[in-house]
């Protein structure tokens, strides 16, 4: 995917079967604009902190983080830290995060809001999406509550084991069970359009070059 597909492409693919709401919110954007990711969700639903944990039901509220810690240990090679429930009142990855998330070989990062330490994340090139950069730190106003459960991001159902995709264009989700053909149809219309631009290119009309192809 990384070497033949973009966004745009597997996009409209899906919304040709009719899955017309697999981007993410617009808002989650590459930290470099080369960045590229493709994997597989690990997702991790986080909240506000709106109490101390005390006498609080939940004992992952008794925690720094609640279960972040616990999420991100979980990380398996190729899989995304996709991340999503909170405000955009601080930031949901710093280096370190990513410094653990590289040692065990995971894709990278989507998030639905900030991240810091972004000279440390850059450094280690780890693909990363998010809102941009804010230093505000999540330990004494957000934890994590569950991960590896179906979340929304923005208005996008994210289940675990999904494929995330993302470039400089935006971020989408393609689901498991439409996987295979969404990739195959994908990769035979990111083909067919290089035929195309090939056609323009030698000065052929977009409007000949559509109802030649069928690829506009």
């Amino acid at each position: 995917m990384k070497t033949y597909l973009y966004t745009a492409v597997v996009g409209d693919i899906m919304d040709e079967i009719g899955l017309q709401n697999q981007f993410l919110p617009q808002r989650i954007r590459p930290l470099k604009e080369n960045m590229i990711l493709a994997g597989r969700a690990m997702t991790v639903l986080e909240s506000d902190l709106v109490s101390d944990g005390c006498g609080t039901h939940n004992p992952a509220l008794g925690s720094s983080f609640g279960l972040m810690l616990d999420a991100l240990d979980d990380l398996k090679e190729d899989e995304v830290y996709v991340c999503s429930g909170s405000s955009d009142t601080y930031a949901l990855v710093g280096e370190l995060m990513a410094t653990r998330a590289k040692h065990l070989k995971a894709a990278g990062f989507a998030v639905n809001g900030f991240i810091r330490d972004t000279w440390g994340i850059l450094n280690l090139e780890i693909p990363t999406f998010s809102y941009g950069s804010y230093a505000q730190d999540q330990a004494p106003r957000g934890k994590v509550l569950d991960y590896r459960v179906p979340i929304l991001v923005g208005q996008v159902r994210v289940n675990p084991g999904d494929i995330i995709f993302g470039d400089i264009d935006g971020v989408l989700v393609i689901p498991q069970a439409q996987e295979s053909e969404i990739i195959q149809r994908a990769y035979e219309k990111a083909t067919g359009e290089k035929t195309v631009g090939e056609a323009i290119k030698s000065g052929m009309s977009a409007k000949a070059a559509f109802e030649k192809y069928g690829i506009m």
